[in-house]
């Protein structure tokens, strides 16, 4: 390995810290018009009257947006594959409002504050209805929240929206009752999870313009471009060919940008002015107005014999989707099919339950997405019953974890929204992940507990998490690679790097398979009418995916200078080696540089350009797997908790650029450290977030975060380029069930709702001293 597995600096990195124009809100025209969107007071309600009058006669105003003058088709703004998995459910703009910051109309005008001040003239009599602000009373409420007879879904979810269900599914295997009637230790808990905040440091932004050939060009902070051009087309009925979608850096993403936004408005602002457009959420609205994690209730039963072979598993979700159901019924999924198979030696196996509506801020798409909710469940859960049994707990996890070249049945079982897919898991050094972090953490000389000092005790607590690498059958990636004269490459993906480094990435994995430097390969991203089609940047595809797309076409590249060099040389293509510098015969008698072959073929013998274009959907989803140890210290007389230490060892295949690896897994870990301990979603009594600023809204810092440990085993994955999988989302799992577990063993509190809080850390050392 020349290029991979090398810490190549990303690629845009030193244009960033020289703040030249990058994101959305900086290459927008300059003279765009300014949208800005009135938002509902209510939690919800009907519009009964709305008058726009004033607003349209104020100087500057040029266009006003309400339901009464917009395209009226139901979409899903939820970027995913086609058909969509989530139902269709939202209207660009709606009688109704479901939630406090719902759209109820948009204006444009020459500058901000003229936009500001006519929204303060629109009037609107709302008939203010019962909101469901408890997603445990949502289902048969007698407030139904999408009574409109066009939503509908496009796969068979068990959509009732007369029931304020988005979703709906059950699976089993073996008859779990059964089993756990037969089991020596049975453990019953219920664990929730709350909603939170993405905060990226970018806010949502897009804008667009009409260019000559009247076509709609949206430049979007977007993770997915192509799902976005699909979706403003269904939405304003305009053919998908007249909608171009560009996507710049992007400030974070976090799956908070895999739905669209503002692309609507500023599409419709566009057109019908005829003038460009921006708009630029402001930190109040990301809050309130995008999207948050979904938060979920888990019924987890697990039971086992005396020795720990755990013989049966049972889990019964309940999932809040929001106003809207974006993503409702994949993160639900997910919450068990990528925990589920970690113990894949049960007899006995249950899944199932509802994502229902209610009032609040819509749920979508968040980094873990599902995954690290039911591992805060299931890993809470298998700590329980380790200490019913009097086992060490992460014994008990080796005894029962899968292991490499083994399978679960659940594989083919569940998908995202979909039947899943059979597969051997063909790399998988879990083992070694928790040998590692064990010896690092020293757990087999801190657990459980020790007291430090009179009233301070620390303890330690661990987790297994697995994810998975794109969703088969289903997200295609695809790349097209262009040589140059003078012997440089275009690499042209679909992919979206969202500060990940991805663009970095895959330019290493095209000049590994071209055998030339990172350096000759210069990329271009994101653009619907320049680059191949891509799905985005989500499921933790887009090395896996995108990066074997890349491999194919840049060996196909590969084949194709060597067939040109051929003939220059008078042999045939089977008689050269391309070296990544010269073209030469297997004898070595005959050689032509890279760098003259593409001089002749531009410019003076037999003229060809040399492009190569190949595209990879993922057949399997090969796991990466971790294991977390957290070490905690507990004030005794506050309840206060100090994370002293956190230790992830990862198994992500091959790491193709270690430095940006890293980075994601400590990204990772300290987002899931925050769901942990620190950021809550809070809501008053009519439906409105409290915290909706960086002033209220707590997320951990450098200073909350004492030490990490951050290691990757060796493993390669077969299936992967160059033997990677994915490891953009499995850092953020372990944290929440790792930092309960060392609670536990430090205190003998056992909380079960995130967050955790010193006020609930307090109340359970009272009532275990009652």
């Amino acid at each position: 390995m020349r290029e991979v597995n090398k810490s190549i600096p990303k690629i845009d990195g030193i244009g960033l810290v020289n703040g030249k124009p990058a994101y959305t809100d900086d290459i927008a025209s300059q003279n765009s018009l300014i949208v800005k969107v009135l938002r509902s007071p209510h939690a919800f309600a009907k519009i009964k009257n709305i008058n726009t009058e004033e607003a349209e006669k104020l100087t500057g105003v040029e266009c006003v947006l309400t339901y009464k003058n917009v395209p009226r088709n139901i979409v899903t703004r939820a970027g995913q594959g086609y058909p969509e998995p989530s139902p269709h459910d939202k209207f660009i703009l709606d009688e109704y409002v479901r939630y406090v910051g719902d759209e109820v109309a948009a204006v444009a005008a020459i500058d901000e504050k003229t936009a500001e001040k006519a929204l303060k003239l629109i009037k609107v009599e709302y008939e203010v209805l019962e909101p469901v602000l408890d997603f445990e009373k949502a289902v048969d409420n007698k407030t139904i929240i999408h009574p409109e007879p066009e939503a509908h879904e496009m796969f068979p979810i068990g959509f009732d929206p007369k029931r304020n269900i988005a979703a709906e599914y059950h699976m089993h295997v073996g008859d779990v009752d059964e089993v756990l009637s037969k089991c020596d230790c049975v453990v019953r808990s219920t664990y929730y999870t709350q909603a939170q905040s993405h905060v990226a440091m970018e806010p949502h932004t897009s804008s667009a313009y009409v260019d000559i050939y009247g076509r709609v060009n949206i430049i979007s902070s977007t993770q997915t471009p192509f799902h976005v051009r699909r979706i403003v087309a269904e939405a304003l009925g305009l053919p998908i060919e007249k909608i171009r979608v560009v996507k710049p850096r992007i400030g974070g993403g976090y799956g908070g940008k895999q739905a669209l936004h503002g692309e609507f408005l500023v599409s419709l602002v566009a057109l019908r002015t005829g003038k460009p457009a921006k708009l630029v959420y402001t930190r109040n609205e990301v809050f309130e107005s995008t999207y948050c994690r979904h938060a979920m209730r888990f019924n987890v039963a697990i039971g086992s014999d005396k020795e720990g072979n755990i013989k049966a598993i049972d889990m019964d979700l309940l999932s809040n989707t929001g106003a809207y159901g974006e993503h409702a019924l994949t993160v639900f999924m997910v919450s068990g099919s990528k925990t589920l198979p970690l113990y894949n030696k049960v007899e006995a196996v249950r899944f199932g339950g509802k994502t229902v509506y209610t009032n609040l801020t819509p749920a979508g798409a968040y980094r873990g997405y599902g995954a690290i909710q039911g591992n805060f469940a299931l890993e809470s859960a298998i700590d329980e019953l380790a200490a019913k049994l009097g086992m060490d707990p992460v014994e008990l996890r080796k005894k029962n974890m899968i292991g490499q070249g083994e399978t679960s049945p659940i594989f083919k079982i569940m998908g995202e929204g979909t039947e899943g897919v059979d597969m051997i898991i063909e790399s998988c050094k879990l083992d070694k992940c928790l040998e590692r972090a064990m010896e690092i953490s020293g757990w087999r000389e801190k657990y459980p507990r020790k007291e430090v000092s009179k009233g301070k005790v620390r303890g330690i607590g661990s987790a297994i998490a697995m994810q998975g690498s794109g969703i088969p059958y289903i997200d295609m990636g695809s790349a097209i690679i262009k040589l140059n004269d003078q012997g440089f490459f275009n690499l042209l993906v679909g992919a979206t790097d969202i500060g990940t480094g991805s663009d970095t990435v895959l330019a290493q994995i095209a000049a590994e398979a071209l055998g030339v430097p990172t350096s000759k390969i210069v990329v271009y991203s994101s653009d619907t009418d320049l680059t191949p089609f891509d799905c985005g940047a989500y499921a933790s595809s887009t090395t896996y995916v995108s990066g074997n797309a890349v491999r194919k076409t840049a060996l196909k590249m590969k084949e194709m200078i060597e067939e040109q060099g051929a003939i220059r040389l008078g042999v045939t293509k089977y008689d050269v080696l391309f070296d990544g510098e010269n073209i030469k015969t297997k004898d070595g008698t005959k050689s032509i540089s890279l760098k003259d072959l593409s001089t002749e073929l531009y410019y003076n013998n037999n003229q060809k350009q040399l492009v190569a274009c190949e595209s990879y959907f993922g057949k399997v989803s090969p796991p990466p797997f971790m294991g977390g140890f957290a070490e905690v210290e507990v004030d005794l007389e506050t309840g206060k908790v100090d994370l002293l230490d956190y230790t992830a060892v990862v198994d992500c295949g091959t790491t193709l650029n270690p430095n940006l690896a890293r980075i994601q897994v400590e990204g990772g870990l300290l987002q899931g450290i925050g769901m942990a301990m620190f950021e809550d979603a809070q809501y008053n009594k009519k439906g409105k977030l409290m915290n909706n600023s960086l002033m209220n809204y707590k997320i951990p810092t450098r200073k909350d975060i004492k030490n990490f440990n951050v290691e990757f085993v060796e493993s390669y994955e077969p299936s992967g380029p160059y033997g990677a999988k994915s490891v953009g989302e499995i850092g953020i799992d372990t944290p929440p069930a790792a930092i309960a577990n060392a609670i536990y063993n430090a205190t003998g509190v056992r909380i079960r709702e995130l967050p955790i809080t010193p006020e609930k850390v307090l109340k359970g050392l009272k009532e275990l001293n009652k």
